[in-house]
């Protein structure tokens, strides 16, 4: 058994290394800094990677399975690539990358409500015990940190506000508040509801009791719980296939301003994100392996009641999800080149230098086969 630390208070996960010069971007003071040796350090990760891998060595010994994993791979790649990005911002239309930029600063903010979710008693959920492991600390510090990392705290910018530095950086500033509002308008991404909020949860309430994937005595926010962080799990997966993208557009000097500055800070974000996805595989692989209890006392092998969830999840993101980025990107692709007579013409162009195929009506999608589901 592991002799190493497994049980860490609410404080420990959200402790900071101690740094010698902080992280300073365009004049915004980000989380995380430097050490000694110049070397990014990410916020929040003194305890928490070292309880990260006691768990996960800890589960390893208990169990001998696997870890919960998905390669990138399982993604088709970034639309538009990095290449097609550099294709558009050569010929002058530079905005559906800063309108990508944009958008993944906004739906990172979206992280910090991952403090608001209710959460079930875990242990009473499993048969075997969760004392020192990741699930016992999922409601004690481990969605507290994931919700800063993501929309900041107090005044350290976090990955929301970090993209919108890069993207300022790379092309100067390029949006006002206003036109940054009707950027989000054409994503779907708005003001919140006017509904009450007690309205909207009762709306969803009953539209997850209409549509669950476990049986009926399962706790439904342990489903709900569970369903949310394989949700985050996919999506801190996939999402480094634009760390990539981002990255490599942003670091070409020739083409984006600020020397490389925006790409290097991207890869800050990358590092910030590396123990977010250790944390969901290492807690989601313990809830699989254990024992599920209903309220009527009957028992569900984990990796039945994680296998429904994960299915749902995967072909969610790989699909419906997948076709309408596609149908968004090509409309603000589209937009930016309203006014070139050369519009239809460089778009084939820069479709040729990737995978995304036309459709017949004009609509773009992934070549047959290439989005595997597993």
């Amino acid at each position: 058994m592991t002799t190493l630390q497994t049980e860490f208070s609410e404080h420990e996960l959200l402790a900071d290394h101690a740094i010698a010069e902080p992280l300073i971007a365009d004049g915004v003071r980000c989380h995380g800094g430097f050490d000694d040796d110049g070397t990014y350090v990410s916020p929040r990760t003194k305890h928490r990677w070292p309880a990260i891998r006691a768990w996960e060595e800890q589960r390893a010994e208990q169990f001998g399975t696997p870890i919960l994993d998905i390669p990138l791979e399982t993604w088709p790649e970034n639309f538009p690539t990095v290449e097609q990005s550099k294709f558009l911002i050569r010929h002058g239309a530079p905005d559906p990358t800063i309108s990508a930029l944009t958008r993944i600063g906004t739906v990172e903010g979206f992280g910090g409500m991952l403090r608001l979710l209710p959460t079930p008693e875990f242990s009473t959920c499993f048969v075997e015990d969760i004392t020192g492991t990741a699930i016992a600390h999922i409601d004690g510090g481990l969605f507290e940190a994931h919700a800063r990392d993501e929309a900041g705290f107090g005044e350290l910018a976090g990955h929301d506000r970090m993209w919108f530095v890069a993207r300022d950086i790379a092309f100067e500033h390029p949006v006002t508040p206003d036109q940054t509002a009707r950027m989000l308008a054409r994503m779907g991404i708005g003001p919140a509801s006017a509904a009450p909020s007690g309205a909207t949860d009762e709306r969803r309430h009953r539209t997850l009791l209409d549509h669950r994937a476990l049986p009926d005595d399962i706790d439904v926010t342990l489903e709900v719980v569970v369903g949310r962080m394989i949700g985050l799990l996919l999506i801190e997966i996939s999402a480094f296939h634009g760390f990539r993208w981002a990255e490599g557009v942003l670091s070409d000097p020739d083409l984006v301003a600020g020397d490389g500055a925006a790409a290097t800070l991207v890869s800050h974000i990358r590092s910030d994100e590396t123990p977010h996805v250790a944390w969901l595989r290492t807690a989601l692989s313990e809830m699989r392996d254990r024992t599920w209890v209903g309220s009527s006392g009957r028992t569900y092998p984990g990796t039945e009641m994680i296998g429904r969830l994960w299915e749902r999840a995967l072909s969610d993101s790989l699909l419906l999800r997948r076709q309408e980025n596609l149908d968004f990107v090509l409309g603000e692709i589209t937009a930016a080149l309203a006014d070139r007579p050369d519009r239809d013409d460089l778009i084939d162009e820069m479709l040729s230098l990737g995978s995304v195929v036309r459709r017949e009506d004009g609509s773009v999608t992934d070549p047959p086969g290439s989005v595997p589901l597993g």
